[in-house]
C-alpha cells in the first residue's frame, strides 16, 4: 500500500534530521510518517482521510473509542500533530530534543501495530 510506503521513507527522513539535530523538522517527520500509516489504515477500512484533524479524529472514533487501538496511541497521534504545528508554524516554540526523542519509540512502534492490523485483517 503506497501510503505505507511513504511512512516509511519518511521515518528513513526523521532519522536524517535527528542525526542533524533539527528537532523541528524531526517533529514534522515524526508526525507524517504517524498520519501515513493512519491514512493507510482509514483507506484499508474504506473511510475518507481529508484534513489532518479529520484523521485524527477518524482515528480516535474509529479505532481508538472502539478498542483497536488504545487511548495512549490516540494521545501519541494528537500530540504528535500539535507538536509539528507548532514546529511548522510557531516562531515563537522551539521544538525541545527531549520531546521527539521520547516519541520516536512508541511512534516506530505504532506504525508497526498499523502494519500488523492492516496486514492481518487482509488475511
Amino acid at each position: 500500500m503506497l501510503e505505507l510506503e511513504k511512512a516509511e521513507k519518511t521515518l528513513i527522513q526523521l532519522d536524517v534530521q535527528l542525526q542533524a539535530q533539527l528537532w523541528e523538522m524531526a517533529a514534522n517527520r515524526l508526525y507524517y510518517s504517524l498520519f501515513h500509516a493512519v491514512s493507510a489504515l482509514l483507506i484499508s477500512d474504506h473511510h475518507e482521510v481529508g484534513t489532518h484533524r479529520g484523521a485524527v479524529n477518524k482515528f480516535s472514533l474509529y479505532y481508538v473509542k472502539e478498542g483497536v487501538f488504545t487511548k495512549e496511541e490516540g494521545r501519541l497521534y494528537s500530540r504528535l500533530q500539535r507538536l509539528r504545528e507548532d514546529g511548522d508554524y510557531n516562531c515563537s516554540i522551539d521544538v525541545e530534543q527531549d520531546e521527539v526523542e521520547e516519541k520516536i519509540e512508541p511512534t516506530r512502534q505504532l506504525i508497526e501495530k498499523i502494519k500488523r492490523y492492516i496486514a492481518d485483517k487482509d488475511k
